[in-house]
């Protein structure tokens, strides 16, 4: 009998979506690396996690990757790294010592100052994060500085080469050249490889192609879904803020992502298979299928309330 990958309790880059084609060794290393990885990262999570995936600012980053023709892997990895980054900006600069005279800068406060500098950089900003993920990323299709600017000038941003490549330093430095973050396709990408090493008649081609739009779907609809999911799992309607605060480990769970957008997926194009594929998943990661079945449903639902015409109007 095939030997069977299973990662014990609960990522990577098999970015080449060829799959079928990795061996055991190296799916097993993948998983285990990525398992690690994923709880490593919710064992630490600073102040703020996620507060900056707001839906406007994702839907900024992706229509950047879509305009330049990037791989979608691109968008969701500057996503990562804005988060990471603007943590981190944000403590240094408020952690800094409040330079002489500014307290006396009345009505407005020193933090008030900061925060309005850093709104007018923000688009920058982004766009920094997104040629770093782009940089790493094996589907490259480099974008130029003389690119880049002709870019930023046709969304209003009038800016230098200079200043975009300083833009991008001050990310690559504020992360301390770390930009190996994780990152929730990659997480997909590898669940599935493993799904079709397992169990060869899962068609994960064909499911793949449609984790793309609910991967998507689900980070800019992240609020309302999240929001959903945590009152089935604290059972209430108004979840206390503790109850809320022990839940933002779950928000940024790339593992739990990637098996619910797979089960999600399943269900929409291949439900006949859903049942075993959610099993699979359990044993794959040692989420259980409650947790899967919970996460697939809540945004089941929210697909068929934004595809409803009331939704629309």
């Amino acid at each position: 009998m095939a030997k069977r990958l299973l990662c014990s309790p609960r990522q990577p880059n098999v970015v080449n979506i060829k799959f079928r084609q990795a061996s055991f060794d190296l799916l097993s290393d993948l998983l285990i690396n990525s398992n690690k990885r994923n709880k490593d990262n919710l064992n630490s999570l600073p102040i703020c996690s996620g507060s900056f995936k707001e839906k406007r600012l994702v839907e900024y980053i992706f229509l950047i990757t879509q305009e330049l023709g990037l791989d979608p892997l691109v968008g969701y990895h500057a996503v990562e790294l804005l988060q990471r980054f603007m943590v981190k900006h944000l403590w240094d600069l408020l952690t800094a010592p409040t330079p002489q005279g500014a307290a006396a800068a009345e009505p407005r406060s020193y933090e008030d100052v900061i925060f309005d500098k850093l709104k007018d950089k923000l688009p920058l900003i982004l766009f920094s994060c997104v040629q770093l993920a782009n940089k790493l990323s094996l589907h490259c299709h480099m974008i130029n500085s003389s690119t880049a600017v002709r870019f930023l000038h046709s969304v209003g941003l009038s800016v230098s080469k200079q200043t975009v490549l300083e833009s991008e330093l001050m990310v690559f430095k504020t992360l301390e050249f770390n930009l190996n973050v994780l990152n929730p396709l990659t997480y997909v990408e590898i669940l599935l490889e493993v799904l079709g090493h397992n169990e060869p008649s899962i068609p994960v081609e064909r499911i793949y192609n449609l984790c793309h739009p609910v991967l998507r779907f689900i980070t800019l609809q992240r609020t309302a879904i999240y929001d959903a999911l945590l009152r089935v799992t604290a059972q209430c309607v108004c979840p206390s803020r503790e109850q809320r605060e022990m839940f933002v480990s779950v928000t940024e769970d790339c593992m739990l992502l990637g098996v619910g957008v797979i089960a999600v997926a399943t269900f929409i194009h291949y439900v006949r298979k859903w049942e075993q594929i959610v099993g699979e998943l359990s044993n794959i990661t040692g989420i259980t299928r409650k947790s899967i079945s919970d996460f697939a449903h809540v945004t089941l639902v929210h697909i068929v309330s934004s595809s409803s015409p009331v939704a629309q109007t």
